[in-house]
Order: C-alpha cells, then structure tokens, then sequence
C-alpha cells in the first residue's frame, strides 16, 4: 500500500507540469471555456466552478494551487475507501 501512496504522491506533485505549465506553453484551453465562449458567456457570468475554480486557490500560485485541489480531489476519492477499509 506505500508504494501506492508513494505514486499518488508523485502524481499530483507532477500534474503542474501537464495542466498548468505544459498548457500554457501550448495554448491549451479547457473546453468548456472555448463553448463558454462561443455562447457568449464571460468570466463573470455566475456559473457553476465547483471548490476550485480552474484548479486554483486564491491568493496562492497556480501551480501551488493546482498541487491543493489534485490533494483535495484525492482526498475526497480515498478518504471514504479507507475509512469504510477500517470498518471491515
């Protein structure tokens, strides 16, 4: 199970490098923007972003912020399994 842990770790420790740093060094945008967009609605339309819009948390870096919502996400998803894995 550590080894498990361990990579989860190192996943979300990466993933700036995929969604924050290699986006924008090739002009990706999610595509819910681009239809947003299209149908004319801007950024400061009320819509639902959830906890962490576009992964980010205010007043901290993107790259920091994306590595708090990858933990949160993770969290979110393993907390339960493990805690329902205790009761057994």
């Amino acid at each position: 199970m550590r080894r498990s842990y361990l990579l989860i770790l190192i996943l979300v420790l990466v993933s700036p490098i995929f969604g924050v740093i290699g986006a924008e060094m090739v002009g990706y945008h999610e595509p819910l923007d681009v239809a947003a967009e299209l149908i004319g609605l801007g950024e400061s339309e009320p819509i639902w972003t959830g906890i962490f819009p576009d992964y980010t948390v205010p007043g901290v870096p993107d790259v920091i912020g994306y590595v708090i919502s990858g933990f949160v996400g993770v969290g979110v998803l393993l907390l339960p399994a493990l805690l329902r894995g205790r009761r057994d």
